[in-house]
């Protein structure tokens, strides 16, 4: 296990129920969010930026600041909504580093940093906890790979500059590798990705489903301590409810969510964000809370 030190379990309290549980609202998609937003004219390239940074608020204003912490990008949301005071006083910020996108190199996909934000700029921005995504195969990577060179990096930047960093890994099919290839071998790789993840000082994960209760079992296996939380996948609510309850029971720390709680939940108009956002949204986040906390599982 890779410790917390004191500042950093502050971090993890900010982001956590109050039963210690992580729940954090991801809202820090870009394209994935002017998607969601389908009654758009002229469709989501034409949504400007400003109005993607209005969606956000609302999507905080109306869900996220229900939950322990939300999830934003330095690129649309942030500093906004802090400095608006849109954010509430009882809601932590994590702000993703990574930006749009991943280059693709040898067959194997990277992903960088936002241009000009750190560790430093974490706090900078209201931020009481970062998060970067990386994309693994860890059956192609291992400790001496970019990938675990990128990671050890990052993580002790963050470390030095105080601030806790969840690592989010995502696994992918590679060119070549058939749908039955790639399934046989999903619930190992989610593991070994956070093997080596740990190996290289990562002290809290955010991770993909790895499809049942014994996958989960090896995932905790394999973090060795290191706390987790399942991601959402932009499956449908229930289902989500679903894999929480499983992955919990299986040793995960908790959930963050995003478009399993807003994919129908947003809209160009203000008033219908609303609207949906209260009447569809919040009622899932109470849902998964219940869940998470061990209120409503099994």
């Amino acid at each position: 296990m890779n410790p917390l030190t004191t500042i950093e379990r502050r971090g993890m309290s900010a982001i956590s129920t109050p039963g210690g549980k992580m729940l954090i609202v991801a809202a820090d998609q870009r394209n994935g969010m002017k998607a969601a937003m389908k009654d758009a004219p002229g469709g989501a390239a034409a949504i400007s930026k400003a109005e993607l940074a209005e969606a956000k608020a609302d999507l905080l204003r109306y869900l996220a600041n229900n939950a322990p912490a939300i999830l934003l990008d330095p690129e649309v949301a942030l500093p906004g909504v802090v400095d608006d005071g849109v954010l509430a006083r009882g809601t932590s910020l994590v702000v993703g580093l990574d930006a749009s996108g991943f280059e693709t190199v040898d067959g194997l996909r990277h992903t960088g940093l936002v241009p000009g934000v750190t560790a430093k700029t974490v706090r900078e921005l209201g931020g009481d906890v970062a998060k970067m995504l990386w994309y693994t195969r860890p059956d192609r990577q291992d400790v001496t790979s970019r990938v675990a060179d990128e990671m050890r990096s990052l993580i002790k930047e963050c470390t030095d500059e105080g601030v806790l960093l969840i690592v989010e890994l995502l696994t992918y099919q590679l060119e070549g590798e058939t749908d039955e290839e790639y399934a046989a071998k999903f619930a190992g790789l989610v593991a070994d990705g956070a093997k080596l993840a740990v190996e290289c000082g990562a002290k809290v994960l955010k991770l993909q489903y790895p499809g049942s209760a014994e996958g989960c079992a090896a995932v905790t296996a394999a973090a060795n301590g290191v706390p987790w939380a399942v991601l959402s996948a932009g499956v449908d609510h229930e289902t989500f409810l679903g894999q929480v309850a499983t992955a919990m029971a299986g040793g995960a720390g908790g959930a963050m969510a995003g478009r399993s709680l807003w994919k129908d939940s947003l809209s160009i108009s203000p008033d219908l964000r609303r609207d949906y956002l209260t009447n569809r949204a919040l009622p899932r986040l109470r849902e998964l809370a219940d869940v998470v906390d061990g209120a409503n599982r099994p």
